[in-house]
C-alpha cells in the first residue's frame, strides 16, 4: 500500500447532500475487485463528508464492504435519525433552547441551536466502529484520516488526524493539525452546521462545522503527504438565479441557503484556483529552485453534481417530518422557495437515494478520468 500513500480523498460537507458522494464512490468501486482495499489511503472529510470519510476509514481493508455499510444507512435514512423533527420536540427545543440564546452571555449555560442533533450522536456511536481505524493504520491499508472542525474560540480550522507515526502535527495561520484518537464527538463537532446544530466543547474550545474558517481545504491532505487529491464536492452547476429580479429583495431563507453554499463550496474553489497557480509556477522553476522552496506539484480531480440539488429537494419537501415542515414554512421555506436550505436538511431516504443515483451516474460518466487519475 505504501506506493499508493500519495493518493488522498477529500469529501466536502453539505448535510444531506453528502449522499451524492456515496454514488461517486460506488462508481469507483465498479473498477475494483471485491477484496480491494481503499484506493486512497489518505481520507479527509468536512461536516457530513467527515462521517462518510470515517466510514471508509473503518473499513479501509475492504473498500466494497465500507461502501455497503454506508449505503445501508443513506438508503434507509430518516430525518429523525439526524435531529428531532416531531412537532412537540421541535418547538419544545426552540422554546427552551434557541430562544434562550438571546440572553446575555453571563446567563447562557447551554449550547444554542435551532435543532437538536442528539439523534445524530446516537447514530454515529451505533454505526461506526472507531477501533477499526487503528487496525487499518497498523496493517498499512490506511495512512491517515483527518476530520476537520472550526473553533469558535480561536477562529482556527482544526484538523483532527489519526494516522501513521511519521506524520507530524502542523500549525499555520488560522489552521492546526492535531493528532488524536477519533471518536463520535469529533464527527458531531465537524457536522455542527452553524445556528442549526449546537457547538461541541473539546480540548477547552467550542467547535463547529469543519467548513467554517477553513481557508485552505486542501491543506490537511497535503500535510498528510498527498500528491494526488480526488475531491468529491457538492457545488451545484451554474443556474440563473432569481436574485436578479431587482423588483424584490431576496428572502431571509434564500440568503440563509446562499450562506451555506458559500461555506461549503466557495473556499474550496478558491483553494483549487490558488493550487493551479502554484503548479504553474513550479513548472517554470528549475529542480534546484523547487528544492529551495520545498514546493511540490499537487494533482487534483474534482467531481461535482451535474444537476441542481435544490430542484431535486423541492420535489421531496412533502416528505419532511411535520415539525420541521411547519418550522420551515414559518421561516418562509416551501417547495417553490429559491433556497438551498432544504437540500441540506432533507435526510429522507427517497431524496438520498436519488442523490446516490446521480453520484453513480456522474462518476461513471467520468470513469476514464477517474481510472487514469487513480491509476486503477
Amino acid at each position: 500500500m505504501s506506493e499508493r500513500n500519495q493518493y488522498a480523498l477529500l469529501l466536502s460537507g453539505g448535510g444531506a447532500r453528502a449522499a451524492y458522494q456515496l454514488g461517486v464512490l460506488k462508481a469507483i468501486a465498479t473498477f475494483l475487485p471485491r477484496n480491494q482495499g481503499i484506493p486512497f489511503p489518505i481520507v479527509c472529510g468536512n461536516s457530513a463528508g467527515a462521517i462518510n470519510a470515517t466510514g471508509l476509514a473503518c473499513y479501509a481493508s475492504c473498500y466494497h464492504l465500507g461502501l455497503r455499510k454506508l449505503e445501508w444507512v443513506w438508503k434507509n435514512f430518516h430525518t429523525r435519525q439526524v435531529y428531532d423533527s416531531g412537532i412537540r420536540d421541535v418547538f419544545k427545543h426552540l422554546a427552551g433552547n434557541f430562544l434562550s440564546s438571546f440572553q446575555s452571555e453571563q446567563h447562557q449555560k447551554n449550547p444554542s441551536s435551532l435543532l437538536n442533533n442528539q439523534p445524530l450522536r446516537r447514530l454515529i456511536r451505533s454505526r461506526l466502529d472507531f477501533h477499526r481505524i487503528d487496525r487499518n493504520i497498523s496493517s498499512g491499508h490506511l495512512r491517515a484520516i483527518t476530520v476537520n472542525a472550526s473553533s469558535y474560540t480561536s477562529h482556527d480550522s482544526i484538523s483532527f488526524y489519526q494516522g501513521q507515526s511519521d506524520i507530524k502535527p502542523w500549525q499555520r495561520e488560522q489552521r492546526r493539525g492535531i493528532p488524536c484518537t477519533l471518536n463520535s464527538e469529533h464527527l458531531v463537532a465537524s457536522s455542527a452546521i452553524p445556528m442549526l446544530f449546537p457547538p461541541v466543547k473539546m480540548l477547552g474550545e467550542f467547535l463547529g462545522d469543519g467548513s467554517v474558517h477553513q481557508l485552505s481545504p486542501l491543506s490537511p491532505a497535503i500535510h498528510l503527504g498527498a500528491e494526488k487529491v480526488l475531491i468529491i464536492g457538492v457545488e451545484q452547476p451554474e443556474k440563473t438565479s432569481r436574485f436578479i429580479d431587482m423588483n424584490r429583495f431576496p428572502s431571509s431563507i434564500a440568503i440563509a441557503g446562499h450562506l451555506l453554499d458559500t461555506i461549503f463550496a466557495d473556499t474550496l474553489k478558491s483553494d483549487l484556483e490558488r493550487l493551479t497557480r502554484i503548479n504553474e509556477t513550479i513548472a517554470h522553476m528549475t529542480y534546484k529552485q523547487q528544492q529551495q522552496t520545498q514546493l511540490k506539484t499537487i494533482d487534483t480531480l474534482a467531481i461535482n453534481p451535474t444537476i441542481n440539488f435544490n430542484e431535486m429537494a423541492a420535489k421531496h419537501f412533502h416528505r419532511m417530518p411535520s415539525g420541521i415542515k411547519i418550522l420551515l414554512r414559518l421561516m418562509g421555506l416551501h417547495d417553490k422557495a429559491d433556497s438551498s436550505l432544504l437540500s441540506y436538511l432533507l435526510f429522507e431516504k427517497e431524496f438520498c437515494r436519488e442523490l446516490i443515483d446521480l453520484g453513480m451516474k456522474d462518476g461513471l460518466a467520468r470513469q476514464d478520468e477517474l481510472r487514469s487519475f487513480l491509476s486503477i
